[in-house]
């Protein structure tokens, strides 16, 4: 038993008793609607004899219709719906999956290879005072922060990327480069 049918056989119960005393004394409209907790005029069980329970019999009978017939609309808005939606139709792209297509990677390499770079090796470095600079004249010597042997760096729009040896080509000086920077170390550099 749940407790809904609990409370409809003590309902009834209490129903019946009142039934009972309604029969032996007159009892007032305002004594049933008591009874069940309702507002006097409300339709719930007014009336002598047996004709209260007829009503509460009603009353029970449009409740239960009432639900019935909004559970059926729900169902047949719930159909209509359903045929109301149409299938989808998707475009067949298996013919373009198979198709071959230019890699990425080439074509955004292709975008970016016109673009100027100023790269510069760097010798060494020092600082001076303007009281020295103003001092240097032909065939002064400047003296570098490096060694020699020291490698060369190489720096791409300001950045060290590389690092080689100098190098004479044609009466022209170069760089043969000896180590990469790697993207961590450059990372470090910005740091």
């Amino acid at each position: 038993m749940t407790p809904d049918d609990i409370d409809q056989d003590k309902l009834a119960a209490e129903w019946a008793a009142a039934l009972d005393d309604q029969d032996d004394s007159p009892a007032s409209q305002t004594d049933i609607d008591a009874l069940f907790d309702q507002p006097s005029g409300g339709g719930g069980g007014g009336g002598k004899g047996g004709g209260g329970d007829d009503a509460l019999a009603a009353e029970w009978a449009a409740a239960l219709a009432n639900e019935e017939e909004t559970s059926i609309k729900t169902e047949r808005n719930q159909e209509a719906l359903s045929r109301q939606s149409a299938k989808a139709k998707f475009k067949d792209l298996t013919a373009d999956a198979k198709a071959e297509r230019p890699d990425p990677i080439r074509r955004d390499l292709d975008f970016i290879l016109d673009i100027p770079l100023d790269v510069s090796a760097e010798l060494g470095r020092t600082k001076l005072l303007i009281n020295e600079l103003l001092q240097l004249g032909q065939g002064s010597v400047i003296e570098l922060n490096k060694l020699a042997g020291e490698p060369l760096e190489i720096y791409v729009n300001g950045k060290l990327v590389a690092r080689g040896e100098a190098v004479v080509i044609n009466e022209k000086f170069g760089v043969r480069l000896t180590d990469i920077i790697s993207p961590i170390e450059r990372v470090k550099q910005l740091a």
